[in-house]
């Protein structure tokens, strides 16, 4: 079959042929129709990501058909069309995974190949209002952004929600989930066509976070937030703690703009905020994302398809940064 292998740190992305997976028991094979990258996949090529191992075929998302089982396990999804859950052993605390927790695509084989195998109780079925490129585009982001909106932040009907960096697959996904589950969502973006498309997705409001004034603008036009999204980290976090209501909650995922900076804290302990580490989610949490998008029919924005031969050009846009939404790979 062909692939997507993380050959050496020289040739992190090589379109080649190799063996097919053969399956354990409690183990299905399934067919990718499409897979979708993350900025996960981008840190790996660059090799600034732990416990590299080579080779390996990239790619947490996927969704496709299932067309071989090992053993009776898993039987009554032959020839159904599903999405995979990436995260793999969570573990027994629903609260943290465990040591055993990996995601697909390092250090196991991934999605980006005709075929990849992975265990009967990570798969579902794929939405139906979803096309193969939607449905890839949804597991690692929408799982992230799931837990972080609702597990973790607790976000309800009449939250005001600030998104900070829209144009992500994260994000992008956390203000659709946000819109449908009937909050005001507020959004920042380095892009004013992102704040621009941000609005069409039923955003309140956007403001460019290059501006000098990007916090008081926010505080402005919203007044305050009881949830925060957060995936940069770096000197605009300080700032954060200004912009929320008493009883708050900062949540966040990434750390793409560096360390978590100098902050008062009298702030954060007098208006009783939080400030909540998040990393994908567990089984439920992925249950309880699938139920959201099937409900509200959300479909995840898709910026652009790549054939998985073009692979390459795929990752010189993530590099960018340029998209909005994710980027997807047609297998």
């Amino acid at each position: 079959m062909k692939a997507i292998v993380l050959e050496s740190a020289e040739n992190p992305i090589v379109y080649k042929d190799v063996e097919k997976p053969t399956l354990a028991p409690g183990e299905v094979l399934v067919q990718i129709k499409a897979a979708a990258l993350n900025r996960r996949d981008y840190w790996i090529t660059v090799g600034k990501y732990a416990g590299l191992k080579y080779p390996t075929i990239l790619g947490a998302d996927g969704a496709g058909i299932v067309v071989e089982t090992g053993g009776d396990e898993g039987k009554e999804w032959l020839g159904k069309e599903v999405v995979i859950n990436p995260g793999n052993n969570w573990g027994d605390s629903p609260d943290f995974q465990g040591k055993h927790f990996k995601i697909l695509g390092l250090p196991d084989d991934g999605t980006f190949a005709e075929y990849v195998k992975t265990r009967a109780e990570y798969i579902y079925a794929k939405p139906a209002h979803l096309n193969w490129e939607h449905a890839a585009a949804l597991p690692l982001a929408g799982l992230t952004a799931y837990r972080a909106l609702f597990t973790k932040g607790r976000a309800k009907k009449g939250d005001k929600v600030l998104i900070v960096g829209v144009g992500a697959g994260t994000g992008s996904i956390a203000l659709q989930m946000a819109v449908a589950a009937g909050c005001q969502v507020f959004v920042t973006s380095g892009s004013g066509d992102k704040l621009q498309q941000a609005k069409k997705l039923g955003a309140a409001a956007g403001v460019n976070y290059k501006a000098q004034d990007w916090a008081q603008q926010l505080h402005e036009l919203a007044g305050g937030f009881d949830v925060i999204i957060d995936s940069a980290l770096g000197e605009g976090f300080a700032k954060l703690p200004d912009l929320c209501n008493p009883g708050a909650r900062i949540v966040f995922f990434g750390g793409t703009a560096g360390d978590i900076p100098a902050i008062n804290g009298r702030k954060i302990f007098w208006k009783q905020l939080q400030i909540l580490g998040t990393t994908m989610g567990n089984q439920d949490d992925f249950k309880g994302l699938l139920k959201l998008i099937t409900e509200h029919e959300i479909k995840p924005i898709v910026d652009e398809v790549f054939t998985l031969a073009n692979a390459k050009e795929a990752f010189k846009r993530m590099e960018y940064s340029s998209q909005f939404g994710k980027l997807v790979l047609s297998v």
